[in-house]
């Protein structure tokens, strides 16, 4: 059996409109999908091509409490989430939400590195999740971390998850360095410290792979979203731009096509 740890396997978004959320998405990024009926609430899977990649639900009432925005969160995949899970405070995070169990599906915990970013951990089990290549239109590309505090962070995910560097970039004086992460040969994303502009705690943000990026911020500010930075071209000729949905949540957009 292949072993998928460290690997990132989801990708749900909690919003307060999860109707809004489905029509914005599907028009902009593409999906599909397909309503879930195990969840015990109701649950919407997005779809590339036939495949899940991830899920939209109603933002949930305790994470509003806690001044919980609309936002997506990631799963990356244990071995035994409740032995990662008791890792992460002894590594300088926090543990918002103990593993507890998605009925058939697996088991999950919801936790913040030792500068505030949010990840989940996942443990599957049922059939093993398999992470998608993000060469596919719905498909997540690249995993990226903006982070107050890059090196507590980095020391974090290197431990608790096996994450090595790989290359990096030297952005100028203001940025600084965009360090570039992976696992078994396979880069995830980068990571870099918060500029001076970022207002807000650090953040983990997803770019996800649609079929001409001109054409999907088009139809993004038809839509009600807006963009937030790009779209401009990256040194690998590929094209990205950073945006919000109509209701508040953050994402990014990929594509090799302008």
């Amino acid at each position: 059996m292949t072993d998928h740890f460290g690997r990132f396997g989801w990708y749900d978004l909690m919003t307060p409109d999860p109707t809004a959320a489905v029509d914005f998405y599907g028009s902009v990024v593409g999906y599909g999908t397909q309503v879930w009926g195990g969840a015990g609430k109701p649950y919407t899977m997005w779809l590339s091509g036939q495949q899940p990649v991830g899920g939209v639900m109603e933002l949930p009432e305790e994470a509003r409490a806690m001044g919980a925005p609309p936002h997506w969160i990631g799963y990356v995949i244990v071995r035994d989430v409740e032995a990662s899970t008791a890792q992460v405070e002894g590594l300088g995070g926090r543990v918002y939400r103990a593993p507890a169990d998605i009925p058939t599906v697996g088991r999950f915990s919801i936790v913040a590195d030792p500068a505030g970013a949010v990840i989940a951990l996942f443990q599957a089990t049922g059939s093993p999740m398999a992470p998608r290549s993000g060469e596919h239109v719905g498909e997540v590309a690249w995993h990226e971390l903006t982070s107050t505090d890059p090196d507590a962070a980095w020391g974090f995910y290197s431990a608790l998850l096996g994450w090595e560097k790989t290359e990096s970039m030297d952005m100028g004086p203001e940025m600084g360095v965009y360090q570039m992460y992976g696992r078994d040969g396979k880069t995830l994303g980068g990571y870099m410290k918060a500029p001076p502009s970022w207002q807000g705690p650090s953040a983990w943000l997803y770019y996800t792979n649609v079929a001409r990026i001109s054409t999907a911020v088009e139809t993004l500010k038809a839509k009600g979203g807006k963009m937030i930075h790009g779209p401009h071209q990256v040194p690998t000729g590929d094209w990205v731009g950073v945006a919000m949905d109509p209701q508040g949540a953050v994402f990014a957009l990929f594509s090799k096509v302008e």
